[in-house]
């Protein structure tokens, strides 16, 4: 049985550069989805989050292999971030350096996130229901009942790949955001995306790869 890798099937989204920003079209495409707030290094909801997605993800990938005989690798977890008063505080900053100063100033507290796993389009809400009643019986994660199965499409997004720890992702999002986007005519249109591609549990920090992507839209 051939086990899919989305990684490898999807490279203009999975395999930017790490050197230049790129500009992909990302097709409409379903996840197991899960909002929270905090400070994803302290807040127990964002573990949560986490273990409850985990749980689903890994239970929808034997039932597809068992019950359709089509076996996948589970794909990267992925984050959408964001906050009302961070948008507001960057608003209209066309200075690089006092961008990054008022990013790194940001209350974590009030984040608010999307986490969520890619999932294949043959995974149907059946299967979803299905399998949530599954992981209940067993593991019965506290999240749990907080997980969406749903449909989510980016569109026209501008991404790069960032090696090393999360922390240093603050000169890599102000370039695009100062340099890139104006220069290119083009303006933000959702929310600050994030794939890992690493487990922070097994990977030194100067070593993880986390995709970097912002929806956009030409501007007017």
């Amino acid at each position: 049985m051939t086990k899919i890798d989305f990684k490898k099937e999807f490279k203009e989204l999975y395999q930017p550069s790490a050197k230049e920003f790129q500009v992909v079209e990302v097709p409409s495409m379903q996840y197991l989805m899960l909002d929270g707030r905090g400070d994803p290094n302290t807040a127990q909801e964002y573990q949560d989050a986490i273990e409850a997605l985990y749980a689903a993800a890994y239970k929808l990938k034997f039932m597809s292999k068992k019950t359709l005989g089509t076996d996948y690798v589970v794909p990267p977890p992925e984050g959408l971030w964001g906050s009302p008063e961070m948008v507001f505080s960057l608003a209209g900053i066309t200075d690089e350096k006092e961008w990054l100063e008022r990013f790194k100033a940001s209350d974590r507290v009030s984040w608010q996130w999307t986490m969520m796993i890619m999932q294949p389009d043959w995974i149907t809400q059946e299967m979803f229901l299905e399998t949530c009643e599954q992981v209940r019986q067993g593991k019965n994660p506290a999240a749990l009942d907080k997980i969406r199965l749903e449909s989510y499409h980016e569109g026209l997004s501008a991404q790069i790949l960032h090696l090393g720890p999360y922390s240093e992702e603050g000169p890599v999002l102000a370039k695009l955001h100062i340099q890139f986007l104006p220069q290119n005519g083009y303006v933000e249109a959702g929310k600050h995306h994030e794939i890992y591609l690493s487990d922070p549990r097994k990977t030194a920090s100067e070593k993880l790869k986390t995709i970097l992507r912002q929806p956009i839209r030409k501007a007017k």
